[in-house]
């Protein structure tokens, strides 16, 4: 399995704008689907956006769509969310994970990266 270090998280005003990005390392990320969840305080982990290995498959959630991008450079070994058009109920813990391939499950996470949207 590749370890994975997401960075980027920070706190920002309704409507900013935010990449973050999961880096990996000890393995070739382009064996992997990549995808992003997040955690918001006292909620359960939710999936919010995945892409293929070659990246030209991608998903997400309703409530993301039109404001995320996910996207990977597989040269670089790395997979970004942009996330534009921030709300305070985007505030969460954003974490990257790998499946071997979409629809598969997730086995392999990062240690997630904090996002505070205020408002």
């Amino acid at each position: 399995q590749v370890q994975l270090v997401e960075s980027g998280g920070g706190l920002v005003q309704a409507g900013g704008s935010l990449r973050l990005s999961c880096a990996a390392s000890g393995g070739t990320l382009s064996n992997y689907a990549g995808g992003w969840y997040r955690q918001a305080p006292g909620k359960e982990r939710e999936f919010i956006t995945a892409i293929s290995r070659d990246g030209a498959t991608t998903y997400y959630i309703d409530s993301v769509k039109g404001r995320f991008m996910i996207s990977r450079d597989n040269a670089k070994n790395q997979v970004f969310l942009q996330m534009n058009s921030l709300e305070p109920e985007d505030t969460a813990v954003y974490y990257c994970a790998t499946s071997p391939q979409l629809g598969y499950p997730y086995d392999n996470w990062g240690q997630g990266t904090q996002v505070t949207v205020s408002s």
